[in-house]
């Protein structure tokens, strides 16, 4: 009941060179849980933006009245990669040697903000729920540590799909808990749910 919302919240994206370089903003109201519209739309050009220091944006909405307060910040992207199962980041001998000393106990307070890292591995699913009409999904599979999300691609018609993907994450809390979910992709409307696991990492 607010016509000047105010949010307070940040999101972490990983932007990839190889990605649409726009960001897309919806602003919606809700009555209830049946009844939702669209307030307005506007979009932030990425590659327009100065690297590593905050930008101050206010953004008119299109077609509606009002705007839109951000403050966006591009900076480089360190320690997130994804990787095929073949070129698997941590599958060099001397790679994984350097990481065991640079996490060592006596380097333990060099950066204090470097807990870790954390490699998941997403080989494939089995027995996944049919949601299409065909008897069959278009499962993708996401992976949320803290407000870090990577997703992997989709493959179509398949219950049994099979990713081989490599995602590594920076470990910024090591109360987190890496929520795996995936879900069938349905065109333009919002993905269906096909199930979730959620792994606390100071189970791993």
């Amino acid at each position: 009941k607010s016509a000047n919302p105010q949010w307070r919240e940040q999101f972490d994206f990983h932007y990839f060179s190889d990605r649409k370089d726009m960001l897309d903003i919806e602003v919606w109201r809700k009555d209830n849980k049946k009844h939702e519209e669209l307030l307005g739309t506007c979009q932030v050009d990425i590659t327009a933006l100065p690297m590593k220091q905050t930008n101050c944006l206010e953004l008119p909405l299109e077609k509606h009245p009002g705007s839109l307060l951000m403050l966006v910040a591009v900076a480089p992207c360190t320690g997130v990669s994804i990787s095929d199962l073949c070129v698997c980041p941590l599958g060099d001998p001397s790679e994984r040697q350097q990481i065991a000393q640079r996490y060592s106990l006596r380097n333990s307070f060099r950066d204090i903000k470097d807990i870790g890292f954390l490699q998941v591995k997403v080989l494939k699913a089995v027995d996944l729920l049919a949601a299409d009409f065909a008897g069959k999904s278009d499962p993708f599979c996401v992976l949320e540590l803290g407000n870090d999300s990577l997703q992997t691609h989709t493959v179509y018609k398949n219950l049994n799909p099979e990713w081989n993907k490599v995602f590594t994450f920076p470990i910024k809390d090591i109360h987190d808990v890496l929520e795996v979910t995936v879900f069938d992709e349905d065109g333009d409307k919002p993905p269906d749910f096909l199930g979730k696991v959620a792994i606390p990492l100071l189970s791993v």
